[in-house]
């Protein structure tokens, strides 16, 4: 592939949908996001290893408990938007990737720059969240 690394391009609307520069800047968008994620990872595993010590204040230990309770939260979610990212790049590499899951169409170029893990063009993800809303108990 002779894709040239031009860290301006942006994706338009004028030109042929998941063209190979598209393919390759969401390509590179991806990577570079699964990258920061491992990095601040590995970062929060390093923080979590350096306060195993145990605080003689009970108020301390408390709010301890309760920091490391949000960063083991924000790092399984991390773990999950990390396997959608391997989602989406497995999607570039078998082709599908920027089209709608339910409806086949092109997701709209703007929708994928800023969500680049969507499965559903803006119209059927709307289907699915009042879907959602209907079937879900209150």
């Amino acid at each position: 592939m002779s894709e040239v690394l031009d860290e301006t391009y942006r994706p338009s609307d004028d030109e042929p949908f998941m063209n190979e520069r598209q393919v390759a800047y969401f390509r590179r968008k991806l990577l570079a996001w699964k990258e920061d994620i491992l990095r601040e990872s590995k970062e929060t595993i390093s923080h979590l290893q350096d306060e195993n010590h145990v605080l003689p204040d009970i108020a301390d230990r408390a709010s301890s408990e309760t920091d490391r309770s949000l960063e083991l939260r924000t790092r399984d979610r991390q773990r999950k938007l990390i396997s959608k990212i391997d989602s989406a790049l497995k999607r570039i590499d078998d082709g599908s990737y920027g089209y709608c899951e339910e409806t086949g169409d092109p997701i709209s170029l703007k929708r994928l720059d800023a969500r680049p893990i969507a499965t559903l063009s803006i119209e059927a993800q709307e289907r699915h969240e009042r879907r959602e809303r209907v079937y879900r108990d209150d």
